[in-house]
């Protein structure tokens, strides 16, 4: 606590913009700040890092200062020095210098090097399983290859796009890789796309793989598609087509999607080339004329697949799924959480990894869920990302520019000392009016007489856009986040929610308690939001929470008597269950057993600032939150049995409905909609049965009741703070 409040206290300096004295803003949070010009390029925080527990030797060694000489490289980290020229112009244009200088030496004979690999000839002398066989003319073969072949090089696009993807390097998955493993169709799309893989890794040359679905996909975040790909270079190492390949994972995220509709703004995924190839034109087209959007590339650290493989089966431990975990809590039959790890995964396998073994399905799904994680990690916030969740979460009603310029800066420096990059730079006032005239179709700026500008969400639709908008900054308090709803509803039961906050810090709250309701709202929320890195147990992230809250101060250690201190911990001894425990349960910290940390105790802080700050990161989760107690709501209301994209669309409209009558517009998201459906399926509440036009979704016995439907929104709702 002290670190941050001395990291913030330096990066508090006065300024001055055009000649005018700087005056104090009040930020709302009990603090006084300056408009500073967060000038940023003084600071940048070291992102990205890879996994201790599954990587250490990466961790230890590939640092962002080699990743030049390990072949790759960040632009904004290019400098004068790695270009052969010299000047002012030169140190301006360094990076673009560069990338004109680089060149990536082609695979030659490919073509043949695939034909004559051993997998693509077993299936054509019908040695493989659902290869060519007898009865089948080999040189019939021989054109289907070359078919395949020059599908995955060129697929059947417009002529223009396809002198540009075969440029780039762009590679797809034929759609007979995705049938069944039995059919030799699949098998030899399979093979020559696993000759395909390997040709690469075994001459070096780099590929990019999109983990991400495109914006506007309604599904799973994580792409069945790029989990394919993923797979075939998991296989190559294991083959020893090369020894070991580096991963970097890759962060891509802009103010605003070129060229997008108002309403469709994703911040998150990376754009499709189509997508990229037409914002380009029109951007030349108009040059000048439209509004100046900003994209942000970085790069996580680099760590070694093989390591990876060798290492990370060690961290597995045994998982349940959400229904045994949370089931029976729900419909008050049981009060201890299990424990256990849980195990929801949202992307089904597809391609050519049905053809993987079960443990290495496994192993290629959790070593995705790192990379997110470094990816997300090492994401930059932009400035559209920041005014949004000031708006929405904080300023629904409107907010005064002068004020808004404050709350900016202090957002902006919050981000910065959690170790979390920002995608933008430059003197606060003029970046908080790019920021707003980029947020154009979604705020109204209103002049008042003394001469400010009050600044007002757009109600409806706009609330939508500045949600999606303010999950890119989730990820930077999310921890906070998942701790202040967790005391909420701790609370609940003991304090009326609109009771005053000296009431509230009252209450006892037991480290056994706190870490009880984590765990439980951990289990609710999707792996998709959470993106916690699997070697990582929910013990361990029930600690890091913990340990932020008291960091921030909102929670403070209270003293019983006749109970060990706190900051004592020279008498601790590990206990019989942390003995046996996997290397990655154990923590920094005094010791994650439930039954040693039920003797301590701690409080709400009555610091003035703490209320609105405690506010603010509850409502970071309500748009998901409130999403699923409308699900719930939404249950004896909705026409089942249904399939799973009739119900959806069902539970869309509701969440439509229910904004225009309440306001709750940030809810009104389709995928918030697909999310609560998969949720409740996986906790039992929906059951999925086979039907004439595909799998139909139906209420569970267990769920039937009006009861039993008013007691699981009864458990998502005591984490809302209203």
């Amino acid at each position: 606590m002290n670190t941050m409040a001395e990291a913030r206290l330096q990066t508090q300096k006065k300024s001055s913009q055009d000649g005018q004295e700087t005056s104090l803003w009040s930020s709302g949070f009990g603090m006084k700040l300056e408009a500073v010009t967060p000038f940023l390029g003084k600071y940048r925080p070291f992102v990205g890092r890879c996994c201790q527990t599954c990587t250490p030797k990466s961790w230890e060694s590939l640092f962002h200062r080699s990743i030049m000489d390990l072949g790759f490289c960040n632009v904004i980290l290019v400098k004068e020095e790695n270009t052969r020229f010299r000047g002012w112009l030169v140190r301006r244009l360094c990076y673009f210098l560069w990338s004109l200088e680089q060149h990536i030496p082609p695979c030659q004979d490919a073509s043949q090097k695939i034909m004559e690999s051993t997998g693509v000839q077993n299936v054509i002398s019908g040695r493989a399983p659902g290869g060519a066989g007898e009865g089948q003319v080999p040189s019939h073969v021989r054109k289907e290859v070359q078919r395949i072949l020059g599908h995955i090089q060129a697929p059947p696009r417009p002529f223009l796009l396809r002198a540009l993807l075969k440029k780039l390097g762009g590679l797809f998955l034929p759609p007979e890789a995705n049938l069944s493993p039995d059919s030799p169709e699949g098998v030899l799309a399979r093979a020559v796309v696993h000759a395909t893989v390997e040709q690469l890794l075994a001459s070096r040359q780099p590929l990019l793989i999109f983990l991400e679905e495109p914006p506007g996909v309604r599904g799973p975040r994580l792409s069945a598609l790029g989990l394919s790909w993923l797979g075939l270079v998991v296989q190559g190492v294991q083959a020893g087509i090369v020894p070991d390949t580096l991963l970097v994972p890759v962060a891509v995220t802009y103010d605003l999607v070129p060229e997008a509709p108002h309403d469709t703004c994703h911040a998150l995924a990376p754009l499709g080339l189509w997508t990229g190839a037409l914002a380009v034109l029109r951007s030349l087209r108009r040059w000048g004329c439209g509004r100046r959007v900003c994209v942000r590339v970085n790069l996580a650290q680099p760590f070694s697949l093989q390591e990876y493989i060798i290492d990370a089966r060690s961290c597995w431990g045994s998982r349940q799924t959400l229904e045994q975990l949370l089931q029976p809590i729900v419909l008050g039959q049981c009060t201890a959480v299990p424990d256990t790890e849980k195990e929801q995964e949202w992307t089904p396998v597809t391609g050519p990894l049905l053809a993987l073994r079960e443990e290495d399905q496994l192993l290629v799904r959790r070593l995705s869920w790192h990379v997110l994680n470094a990816s997300v990690a090492s994401s930059a916030v932009m400035s559209t990302a920041i005014m949004a969740t000031l708006l929405l979460f904080k300023h629904q009603k409107g907010v005064f520019l002068s004020q808004l310029l404050g709350e900016f800066s202090w957002l902006t420096e919050e981000t910065l000392l959690r170790g979390f990059d920002v995608g933008f730079s430059g003197q606060l006032r003029c970046l908080v009016q790019h920021t707003l005239s980029l947020l154009r179709p979604h705020v109204a700026l209103l002049r008042i007489q003394q001469g400010d500008l009050l600044v007002v969400p757009r109600p409806g639709p706009g609330l939508t856009s500045l949600a999606r908008l303010s999950a890119e900054l989730l990820p930077t308090f999310l921890s906070e986040a998942v701790g202040a709803c967790a005391v909420r509803g701790l609370l609940a039961g003991r304090v009326p929610p609109e009771g005053p906050w000296e009431l509230q810090g009252v209450e006892l709250l037991s480290q056994k308690e706190l870490y009880c309701q984590i765990l439980l709202l951990l289990h609710l929320l999707p792996q998709d939001l959470l993106l916690l890195q699997p070697c990582q147990s929910c013990y361990c992230y029930c600690q890091e929470v913990l340990d932020r809250l008291i960091q921030c101060g909102l929670l403070v250690a209270e003293e019983t008597r006749g109970s060990q201190p706190a900051c004592d911990t020279g008498r601790q001894r590990l206990s019989a269950r942390l003995l046996w425990k996997l290397s990655g349960d154990f923590t920094d910290s005094d010791s994650d057993d439930f039954e040693e940390a039920e003797g301590r105790y701690f409080r709400l802080s009555q610091q003035s600032r703490c209320p609105d700050f405690f506010l603010f990161l509850c409502r970071l989760l309500s748009p998901v939150l409130k999403a699923f107690a409308q699900a719930a709501a939404f249950l004896h209301r909705g026409r089942l049995p249904d399939t799973e994209s009739g119900y959806t669309e069902q539970l869309f409209q509701f969440l439509r409905a229910t904004a225009q009558e309440e306001g709750l517009f940030e809810c009104a998201d389709p995928n918030l909609a697909i999310s609560a459906i998969w949720t409740f399926r996986d906790l039992g509440v929906l059951q999925q049965t086979p039907g004439p036009t595909g799998p139909m979704l139906h209420l569970s016995p267990a769920f039937a009741s009006r009861d039993s439907q008013e007691k699981l929104g009864q458990f998502i709702r005591q984490f809302i703070c209203s």
